[in-house]
């Protein structure tokens, strides 16, 4: 029976490795996947590209605002039969995507997996976050560590001396140089310093 999965972590836990290592996986077992990423995630690389800044890439269709998964989904599910969907960058999701990747699990019968941030530079949940977070079958955090060690699950915005900037946009893409993964305590710490 297939499932709507939220794979959910703080940057640099590895969510597009463990994305791209799953459609391999699919792959080698001769089976069809379609991969997504958010049209503002650019990360270096080419426009219909993921890629992990391990290095590892593949080929993945554009998404936005307005992209209806299911009706793409629906349609390429005729001709060839698709079987997984993976999303990466799924924290730029809106509610009525989240309900799309809901029907391709409960109408197509098609396992959907969604990799991304849980909350922003503020510690509030992203759009596509929030309905995941009510909606996916399966909720799995992947972890990866703050600078004493602790497990990073906040992400402060820093600029370009290091400072935290506590005000600003939701989203401003950006890598290494514009964030940085913290535990909670850290998190706080540095949050109301920079007040």
């Amino acid at each position: 029976m297939a499932q709507l999965y939220f794979y959910y972590s703080a940057m640099n836990a590895g969510k597009t490795t463990a994305l791209l290592q799953s459609s391999y996986n699919y792959q080698e077992r001769g089976m069809h996947t379609v991969l997504y990423t958010a049209e503002m995630n650019y990360k270096n690389c080419r426009h219909e590209e993921i890629k992990s800044r391990v290095g590892l890439a593949a080929s993945a269709r554009i998404f936005n605002v307005k992209t209806n998964f299911f009706d793409q989904i629906a349609a390429m599910h005729q001709d060839d039969i698709v079987h997984c969907v993976l999303v990466d960058e799924c924290h730029f999701l809106n509610r009525d995507q989240v309900t799309d990747l809901g029907k391709i699990v409960d109408t197509l019968n098609i396992p959907v997996l969604c990799y991304g941030l849980r909350t922003d530079f503020k510690a509030d949940l992203f759009p596509g976050s929030l309905w995941l977070l009510a909606w996916a079958d399966k909720l799995i955090e992947l972890k990866t560590i703050c600078y004493c060690g602790r497990k990073a699950n906040r992400v402060l915005r820093i600029d370009d001396q290091g400072l935290v900037i506590r005000d600003g946009d939701q989203i401003l893409v950006g890598g290494n140089n514009r964030y940085v993964s913290v535990c909670r305590r850290h998190f706080l710490e540095k949050f109301e310093l920079s007040c």
